[in-house]
């Protein structure tokens, strides 16, 4: 081998230990990095399980076993978390219904005639037309009428012949003929005027009218001129409309809540923006199986006339529910098998108690039971409060089913949970 071979072997095996050297600090770099890798995850998992709810290091609100949170004054601010004290309120139920305009039953009268005729003639002939108290109606010829007529005018000349008798003993006049001679005519509603110018003149009247009992309008005619009547056949029924009812439809489960003097409100379509005040006066005692509905009746006042019957209307009924501990309605959390609150039993600390309720009026709720006067209660966040206590319960179950010695590795998994960003810092 020659001198030349030699160097070349010789420059090889350098070559070669190089390399090797090179790759073995290579693989010990590697382990090292590895080595610092784990325990760089075992310190993010412990980090990671330190920021668990109720753990210290936490960087959102702090939970414990019962449910409460615990919130710091920044938390309060970022969450816009709202309160409001358990206290007994007066409660005032609102309804809110529909109805319609009807005419006030007790202001309808009905014109009949007492005797039968025929109409001479009828002044008031058109349905709807207005009248007022003691405008004349119709002229009606009877002959039980000119019979009584008769009667009177006799009894008028015997009274004045007796009064003017000189026989002693004798009655100085028959003051029980004509008196019952004029209420005779009285009961069949002819009129005092009427009767005294029979007197007066001693002549019988073909005709004799008939006056209206009231003030309002004609909502139904049922005869017309010359046209034979019978004696209790009802002529025309008029309406008096400086009064109206409002019937108002009810809900079954609204029933309860209204009652008998009630403020009401009215809005008519008629007049859009304009709230008339009105009073319940009953109630209906029934319910119309139909609608599942119960009416109450709405007195209105109606002096304009301005308010038809038949007109839609949109009620809303006001109703004292007596002075009871109430809380904000904002308050609940309402899961469909429970219904809580979160009470702040100290600054800062949010405890759920569940509360047992009652009637609902407007912004309040009737607590029976859970909570005292005085405490305080969360009106708004509470949603995010519940998540953030549902949350450390979820994660403490999962820490206890894993044991103590798997605790890194769900620190390690937990390294990439994205935490709900209303309770992230």
């Amino acid at each position: 081998m020659t001198s030349s071979d030699r160097s070349r072997r010789l420059n090889r095996g350098v070559l070669i230990g190089i390399g090797a050297l090179f790759l073995a600090a290579l693989i010990w770099l590697a382990a090292s990095r590895g080595k610092k890798e784990t325990a760089s995850r075992t310190q993010r998992a412990d980090s990671s399980m330190a920021s668990v709810p109720g753990m210290p290091g936490m960087p959102s609100a702090q939970s414990a076993s019962n449910g409460s949170v615990e919130l710091t004054a920044s938390q309060l601010r970022q969450f816009g978390v709202t309160f409001d004290t358990v206290k007994s309120r007066t409660l005032q139920n609102e309804v809110r219904t529909v109805g319609t305009v009807t005419f006030d039953e007790t202001r309808i009268a009905q014109v009949s005639v007492k005797f039968s005729g025929f109409v001479e003639r009828l002044y008031v002939n058109t349905t709807g037309q207005p009248v007022q108290r003691g405008q004349a109606l119709a002229s009606i010829y009877s002959p039980d009428l000119v019979a009584a007529q008769q009667e009177l005018i006799v009894a008028a000349r015997f009274d004045r012949s007796m009064g003017e008798s000189s026989v002693p003993g004798a009655p100085a006049g028959g003051p029980n003929l004509l008196t019952a001679a004029r209420n005779r005519l009285r009961l069949w509603d002819i009129s005092d005027a009427q009767i005294n110018t029979i007197v007066s003149t001693g002549r019988v009247q073909r005709a004799l009218t008939l006056f209206s009992p009231v003030s309002g309008i004609v909502t139904q005619k049922n005869v017309v001129q010359g046209q034979s009547v019978m004696a209790g056949m009802p002529l025309m029924t008029i309406a008096d409309l400086s009064t109206v009812w409002i019937e108002a439809d009810l809900r079954e489960s609204d029933a309860g809540n209204v009652r008998v003097g009630a403020s009401a409100t009215v809005e008519l379509n008629a007049f859009p923006g304009q709230r008339l005040a009105g009073r319940v006066t009953y109630v209906y005692p029934t319910l119309e199986q139909e609608a599942r509905a119960i009416k109450a009746r709405i007195l209105l006042s109606n002096s304009g006339g301005r308010i038809k019957p038949g007109m839609y209307a949109i009620v809303r009924l006001a109703s004292p529910m007596g002075m009871t501990l109430t809380v904000p309605a904002s308050a609940l959390v309402e899961t469909g098998e429970r219904t809580f609150v979160f009470v702040e039993t100290v600054p800062g600390k949010f405890t759920p108690r569940d509360v047992r309720i009652g009637r609902r009026a407007g912004d309040y709720v009737e607590v029976l039971s859970g909570v005292n006067p005085g405490q305080r209660v969360v009106t708004s966040a509470q949603f995010l409060i519940d998540s953030e206590s549902n949350l450390g319960e979820v994660m403490r179950s999962m820490i206890g089913a894993g044991g103590s010695g798997t605790m890194g590795d769900k620190g390690a998994d937990m390294q990439g949970m994205q935490m709900p960003s209303a309770v992230r810092k």
